[in-house]
């Protein structure tokens, strides 16, 4: 369904576990609403990246939050070109690769960390009219007062095809470093992953990219019009 009028202000909360297709999707809805996009995500890999060059043992959480308190981010809200700077040096590469993925659930279970990145988010959200914030608290704790809520899902299986295409990964591997990930998101004490309750559970498992857009597009319709 297209998009029948283009709300002149509107925050889209898009949650899921990694692989539902949150990033793809996000930045494409947000490019066909003229907004912005964030990735949380990307903000908590920014912020481990910086914790792993200052050589901070990860079972410390007050040494990494003062790495956290002191790392300067700049984040970019461009759907078709996001990107990530911490303290001046470009890191869209790095906080993609295995030290940082290994290490980021670790990071972004300390609660200090959480409260510093959610202050930084909300001062981001509410600068922009319109705008897709993607992550695993959104609905819950960021942007409770979202226009529309989402949480995409997706089978494991799905997922795992998914990332591993993305990064050129044994299938079997990465499924398994997705459980492990949900695990720990799941089950941290600071804003665990779950569906907010008044959230609407999307499972892409069979559904292209342009068919998930055009569902929120729907859902996003059925909401501003009202």
């Amino acid at each position: 369904m297209a998009l029948q009028e283009r709300p002149e202000q509107c925050v889209v909360a898009v949650d899921g576990p990694s692989g539902s297709g949150k990033s793809t999707v996000s930045r494409r809805l947000a490019a066909t609403l003229d907004g912005v996009y964030l990735d949380t995500g990307a903000m908590y890999r920014a912020v481990t990246w910086a914790v792993l060059q200052a050589g901070v043992d990860l079972t410390d959480p007050e040494a990494i939050a003062k790495i956290a308190l002191e790392t300067e981010l700049t984040i970019g809200t461009d759907p078709d070109a996001p990107h990530f700077a911490a303290n001046g040096t470009n890191v869209d590469a790095p906080i993609r690769g295995p030290e940082v993925t290994g290490a980021v659930s670790a990071v972004a279970a300390v609660p200090a960390v959480r409260k510093h990145l959610v202050t930084l988010q909300q001062t981001i959200i509410a600068a922009h009219k319109r705008i897709i914030v993607e992550g695993r608290d959104i609905a819950s704790v960021v942007a409770p007062d979202a226009d529309l809520k989402v949480y995409l899902t997706a089978s494991a299986a799905a997922r795992a095809a998914r990332r591993s295409a993305e990064d050129a990964t044994d299938v079997a591997a990465t499924e398994a470093d997705l459980a492990r990930r949900d695990k720990l998101d799941s089950s941290r004490t600071a804003d665990p992953l779950r569906q907010a309750s008044d959230a609407i559970e999307v499972d892409t498992t069979g559904m292209g990219i342009d068919d998930v857009v055009a569902h929120l597009l729907e859902l996003l319709n059925s909401k501003v019009s009202k």
